[in-house]
């Protein structure tokens, strides 16, 4: 897995296709985080951004192999852990960019409540904001794994379905990134901090399972 996890990220590097998610992540944050802004909204904000840009390297790392290397590198090593590769690299690239951007972003907002009245500390929103972040990155891995390839091969479909569910699962009651990013926003109401640990607790089997049902679906096709 180690050497499918670097060709896969290698790949994707030199392919200059994590750009785009990564500058939607960056005018995401510019838009919405500041100097000025509540630490708690600001940290809501930047882990809700994470669950689209995860689906979208997600996409990006399982649709980069042309066909006849795919072939040739599920030949080798198995389609199951070919594809649990690019869903790994995915993950890895989305948590490189979303762990120290929510490390950040703590760093430079405003340590107070909504209203920006209130205290609320800078060292105790991080950890906060942090298992945000990880809630989001599992949500959006497992939008990315359901919504593309092998799952759902057609282009159009796969491109519209992904956001479409990635929208969902920030606004439909029991998701967990919904979940993750209403803590942090109805702390920064009352002024406390509230780590959102069951909604991580939600997402890790909920992101195992997608990736599971991806990683045999793809076993089947082959």
């Amino acid at each position: 897995m180690t050497a499918l996890l670097r060709y896969q990220l290698a790949l994707l590097l030199r392919s200059h296709r994590w750009l785009p998610p990564l500058l939607v992540y960056l005018a995401v944050l510019g838009a919405g985080v500041g100097a000025g802004r509540p630490v708690l909204d600001s940290l809501g904000l930047a882990a809700a951004a994470l669950v689209p840009v995860t689906a979208w390297f997600v996409r990006v790392c399982v649709t980069q192999e042309p066909p006849a290397a795919r072939a040739v590198t599920a030949a080798a090593r198995g389609t199951a852990r070919t594809h649990a590769a690019s869903l790994l690299a995915a993950l890895t690239v989305s948590a490189g960019l979303g762990l120290p951007g929510t490390a950040v972003v703590a760093a430079i907002s405003a340590p107070s409540g909504a209203g920006l009245t209130g205290h609320v500390s800078r060292v105790a929103a991080a950890p906060a904001g942090l298992v945000a972040a990880c809630v989001c990155l599992l949500v959006g891995l497992a939008v990315g794994a359901l919504c593309n390839r092998p799952v759902l091969a057609a282009r159009g479909w796969s491109i519209l379905l992904t956001l479409l569910v990635a929208v969902l699962t920030l606004v439909v009651a029991g998701s967990p990134a919904k979940d993750a990013v209403t803590d942090l926003v109805t702390g920064s109401l009352s002024g406390s901090v509230r780590v959102p640990a069951l909604p991580l607790a939600a997402a890790v089997p909920v992101a195992a399972a997608a990736v599971a049902v991806a990683v045999r679906v793809g076993a089947r096709r082959s």
